[in-house]
């Protein structure tokens, strides 16, 4: 096998894997069976990054059947910032920016109840983050992508937010941007319930549909 060209890091071998597996599934018994969703989750290790982080998490730990694909993509040239570099940026740097993305997904789902057993997997492609982030998704044939944005205004916007700007307006699948939240806790007024002598609406009525057929309850059956 020829090896991945550069900038692709491990990523071009898992993708011609999960091309082969998706051809060798079409042909199999099982191939309608219900695939589980795929999730594209950039991360740059940014405050707003972990923000990304803490709604993943809290997402699949109410649907772990979901599977995370944590991306955090290196610049070719100075890397990345949380993650020292003493050499080149090459495979072995991106194998220890991998390491460091572990240890930060490890410590928001040890902060987070989690019902079941998850799957993930931490790509730490080499390229610029709008193209790799795209291509990932592509390959896995994305449900969901979750990225960050920093909210800068101007130039910076401009500069910074051009990536999630990017990834909306081509991905091929919804993308939720996450952020911290800054809205101040607001104390909302007590609502009181009145008593009313005439009712203001009709009840709503209860429907079931079975057998292909749309059967109406009658109107005395309790709505539960």
């Amino acid at each position: 096998m020829r090896p991945p060209p550069p900038g692709r890091e491990g990523c071009a071998i898992f993708a011609g894997e999960a091309r082969r597996t998706r051809a060798r599934a079409l042909l199999s018994p099982d191939a309608m069976e219900p695939r589980n969703p795929q999730i594209v989750v950039a991360y740059d290790f940014s405050p707003h990054g972990r923000a990304v982080i803490d709604r993943a998490v809290e997402l699949v730990s109410r649907a772990p059947f979901h599977a995370l694909h944590f991306v955090t993509v290196i610049d070719a040239h100075a890397g990345v910032s949380l993650v020292p570099r003493r050499g080149k940026v090459d495979f072995t740097y991106a194998d220890e920016v991998r390491a460091t993305m572990l240890e930060q997904i490890a410590n928001t789902l040890s902060e987070t109840p989690v019902a079941s057993e998850l799957n993930f997997f931490a790509h730490a492609p080499i390229g610029k983050p709008a193209d790799e982030i795209l291509r990932i998704a592509e390959e896995l044939g994305a449900d969901l992508i979750l990225m960050g944005t920093h909210g800068h205004t101007g130039l910076s916007r401009v500069v910074l937010g051009s990536v999630a700007e990017r990834v909306v307006r081509e991905a091929g699948c919804p993308v939720l941007v996450a952020r911290p939240k800054t809205y101040p806790d607001v104390e909302l007024a007590r609502v009181i319930e009145i008593e009313r002598t005439k009712p203001v609406h009709s009840r709503a009525h209860q429907f079931s549909y079975t057998n292909n057929r749309v059967i109406t309850r009658p109107p005395e059956w309790p709505i539960s």
